[in-house]
């Protein structure tokens, strides 16, 4: 996955809106005025944010060491960072974005 495949995955929620309130370099997605997924624009390989489960959070990073770290200047129980290296498939990532999405949506 890179940045356009990111962006069209995201943008394609419904609801879902991208913006730039931190600055040209962190594209963010929302859903309700409230965040779902924060990307880097300036760092690669591809890293992006996304919530999720407490329980589940720690199970991705224990399974994922090299690409599932916890979330970079957020809340580390509740956001993971991931890192798009090639460790997880498309379909991987593409789950971690519907989870964040439903988990931010739902509130």
């Amino acid at each position: 996955m890179n940045i356009e495949a990111l962006h069209e995955y995201a943008i394609s929620k419904p609801n879902a809106e991208a913006c730039f309130p931190f600055g040209e370099d962190t594209l963010v997605f929302k859903i309700n005025g409230k965040i779902f997924l924060l990307a880097s624009l300036d760092i690669l390989p591809l890293q992006f944010n996304v919530k999720c489960n407490p329980e589940k959070a720690l199970e991705l990073r224990d399974q994922f060491p090299d690409a599932v770290l916890p979330g970079y200047h957020m809340n580390k129980k509740h956001w993971n960072t991931i890192i798009v290296n090639g460790q997880l498939n498309n379909r991987q990532l593409q789950e971690m974005i519907d989870d964040s999405y439903a988990l931010v949506k739902g509130k």
